[in-house]
């Protein structure tokens, strides 16, 4: 569950690109074993999630039988959210996009899960990598692209982003997750180690993803802003809209679980950039024995939000 830069609200998960025959991804995260904390996290998105798909499906003419691109479709909490809406005005067609043919198969389950047999929404799945030139090759001309925080992985955002826009019928929107706001969980004062825990461990994941971003072979900067790459690649009615994910304490035992994962996770990306002091303290948090674990606390929680950038070609 630790994230990239810009505050996004959830998982190192989307932008699977460029992968080798062992399922690892560039970003040299191994996918598969990922896949209960991508659940989980789809869980606690599920309502955000909602939202997007209700606002998104309903951009598209009620004339058209829709077909929905999700790119780098992860474990497919988003790909679920968007069947619903799509069988709720009567069909359409649902194209699975990922790198990872192991996401690809969670996500597909999950989906035809969810519809239950109906088959007025058609599911397919595509392996492919967003990163690659060829990109787009055997994939439908769609009405909406939906790309979940996997842009910013790729070395040039601004050509992905375009790429991306080449995919869409006339009238057709993309929409971007990116930016938003970093995920909240714990209290400002732990009781253990030194107050601002969190602010400090999401300074330097930022660090980190500005690392990784300057380590992408060929990595071209992106000086200006989402609706910017979107006007720039040739699309219209440019706006933004944005969801919170807010589950407040006390905690449910999903909540609880969630995060757990996320500080384990977010202590993983961040590791060595963490003082002694702190690499402690998340220690102490972790340990499921220890009284200070932080998954038996009821002042944890979970407040997030994430912003969708829009346009029509």
């Amino acid at each position: 569950m630790g994230s990239h830069a810009h505050g996004h609200s959830h998982g190192h998960h989307h932008g699977h690109g460029h992968t080798d025959d062992q399922g690892h991804t560039h970003d040299h995260i191994d996918w598969a074993t990922m896949i209960p904390d991508l659940r989980r996290e789809d869980a606690m998105a599920a309502e955000s999630g909602a939202e997007i798909a209700r606002r998104l499906i309903g951009l598209i003419p009620a004339r058209t039988e829709p077909t929905v691109l999700d790119i780098g479709a992860g474990a497919g909490g988003q790909s679920v959210a968007f069947a619903r809406e799509l069988l709720a005005r009567g069909g359409g067609r649902l194209v699975l996009v990922d790198a990872v043919p192991e996401l690809l198969e969670v996500a597909q389950h999950s989906v035809k899960e969810a519809l239950a047999g109906d088959d007025r929404v058609r599911v397919e799945t595509v392996r492919a990598d967003a990163a690659a030139a060829d990109f787009g090759t055997g994939l439908p001309g769609a009405d909406l692209v939906w790309a979940s925080r996997s842009v910013h992985h790729l070395p040039d955002q601004q050509a992905g982003t375009t790429r991306l826009a080449e995919l869409l019928r006339p009238d057709g929107w993309l929409a971007l997750a990116e930016g938003g706001l970093a995920m909240r969980c714990l209290p400002w004062d732990l009781g253990i180690g030194a107050p601002g825990l969190q602010d400090r461990l999401l300074a330097q994941r930022e660090a980190g993803f500005a690392q990784m971003r300057g380590e992408i072979t060929d990595s071209t900067p992106m000086p200006y802003g989402w609706n910017v790459t979107l006007s720039r690649a040739g699309l219209s009615a440019v706006t933004s809209f944005s969801v919170l994910t807010d589950h407040p304490a006390p905690p449910s035992p999903a909540v609880r679980d969630s995060v757990v994962a996320w500080l384990r996770g977010l202590s993983e990306r961040v590791g060595d950039r963490v003082s002694e002091a702190d690499r402690a303290t998340l220690a102490a948090l972790l340990d499921p024995a220890a009284e200070t674990y932080l998954g038996a606390r009821e002042d944890i929680y979970i407040l997030g939000a994430t912003t969708v950038f829009l346009g029509r070609r």
